[in-house]
């Protein structure tokens, strides 16, 4: 790892890597490919490891830091496979009298070397979706962890380096956040990817410059239970996806939107399934719920629900903070207003509140200015046309809850959630820009 401690360190670590980018860029698909496929090797087989690292760093659950591991194995793994087929396009021309006899060739390139920027909740596998993606097109990189989780940051560059990816085409970083917006700002940078808060992502992306920016950001994301829905499914899917790894996840589900007339014994269903859940400690196999991050993470969800229930919440289940643990806590038909209504609770914390019909769980869903994910438990098809249409989200899970993430599919927010995808071959594009070649033989 590289320690950053002054400014000017910042724009030569930037200007090493452009002077990388030519040896990344030519690299062959075979050999990229092979290099993915190592480290994928390589991360089996030190998964318990890893897994152990993660809960060390970060305090999350064993079985969902194994959980974690395995999920990086796979993002490595698929973009082996997506580095052998990312090609372009051929584009007849001959469309009318004046274009005939030519045709174009398409070919992505990339946009120079990238800036990653990673926050602490998936300290392996959201760094993998970065780091796959741009060995998968020759892009080199700087890697700024969450600094409450630099050895598995570390660990995983070690496994990139052992794989054959050239030194000189990587950095993993340790730095202030001051240093960390010199390197945002650095013009050497073609890429900024951030994962993060809402409020730093938009700020990064003020200061970027001319970078093309991919930001992952927050949410407070929505479930809807219709009444032909399994409530038994979705009350043990809603119990799983608000308070595992306490609530730490940005498509964590937050608010439970349930039709009127199957309110109640939904209510009783999640009841029992969250009073099942196993609270103790992070390495313990049997735990779902361990502490927050940090003390200060903790009290501000304390206070969170505390001004919930005052401004007429009512408390249905925890509500108890125990220095970094929060009890997993539901509370009911809290004012649209309230924090945990509105903002991000990242916490182990769901609101549950009735709605007389779908349309009012869809206006619901759209309010406020998140856009990430969305998941909505019915077999209504047309419904669920209807609401892809009309909700304002990256993402809509049907029948499963907007925590549900395939590391394959298109990932990313709309509106105050972000822009841009990731998802190994949308990063890849994202991290490459289109050039076109015509031809006239």
């Amino acid at each position: 790892m590289i320690s950053l401690t002054k400014p000017e360190q910042a724009g030569e670590l930037a200007a090493a890597l452009a002077r990388g980018a030519g040896r990344a860029w030519a690299l062959p698909s075979h050999s990229k490919s092979k290099m993915l496929e190592r480290i994928a090797r390589g991360i089996e087989s030190d998964s318990e490891g890893f897994a152990r690292l993660i809960v060390e760093e970060v305090a999350k659950p064993l079985k969902e830091a194994r959980r974690e591991v395995s999920r990086a194995a796979f993002t490595f793994d698929w973009a082996s496979e997506e580095a052998k087929r990312f090609g372009g396009e051929l584009l007849p021309l001959d469309l009318d009298l004046n274009t005939e006899g030519r045709f174009a060739l398409t070919r992505r390139f990339p946009r120079g070397p990238a800036l990653f920027i990673t926050p602490f909740n998936f300290p392996l596998n959201l760094v993998a979706h970065k780091v796959a993606a741009a060995i998968a097109v020759g892009v080199p990189w700087a890697l700024k962890p969450a600094p409450q989780a630099p050895r598995t940051a570390e660990r995983l560059g070690e496994l990139i380096l052992e794989a054959g990816w050239p030194k000189e085409c990587m950095a993993v970083v340790s730095c202030s956040n001051e240093l960390a917006e010199g390197l945002v700002r650095d013009p050497n940078f073609g890429v900024l990817s951030f994962t993060g808060s809402d409020k730093v992502g938009w700020h990064l992306k003020s200061v970027a410059g001319k970078k093309h920016a991919i930001l992952e950001l927050g949410g407070n994301a929505a479930a809807y239970v219709a009444p032909d829905a399994d409530l038994a499914w979705a009350a043990a899917r809603i119990a799983w996806g608000a308070f595992y790894y306490s609530g730490q996840v940005c498509i964590s589900v937050q608010r439970v939107l349930v039709h009127a007339k199957v309110y109640e014994p939904f209510k009783e269903m999640l009841l029992k399934n969250i009073s099942e859940l196993v609270i103790g400690e992070p390495g313990d196999e049997r735990t779902d719920i361990g502490p927050l991050i940090s003390e200060e993470s903790a009290k501000r969800v304390e206070a969170w629900i505390q001004e919930a229930v005052s401004a007429g919440g009512r408390l249905l289940a925890g509500g108890r903070r125990q220095g970094r643990l929060i009890f997993p806590t539901l509370v009911e038909n809290v004012p649209s207003h309230a924090k945990l209504s509105c903002q991000e609770a990242f916490g182990p914390v769901a609101t549950i509140e009735p709605v007389d019909s779908r349309e009012r769980a869809l206006e619901r869903i759209g309010e406020g200015g998140f856009g990430l994910q969305a998941g909505l438990f019915t077999n209504d098809l047309k419904g669920v046309f209807d609401a892809w249409n009309r909700v304002p989200v990256g993402g809509l899970i049907l029948n499963d809850i907007p925590a549900f993430r395939s590391d394959a599919m298109p990932y990313g927010g709309v509106r105050d959630s972000g822009t841009g995808r990731e998802g190994v071959r949308y990063a890849m594009e994202e991290l490459t820009e289109r050039r076109t070649l015509v031809l006239r033989p």
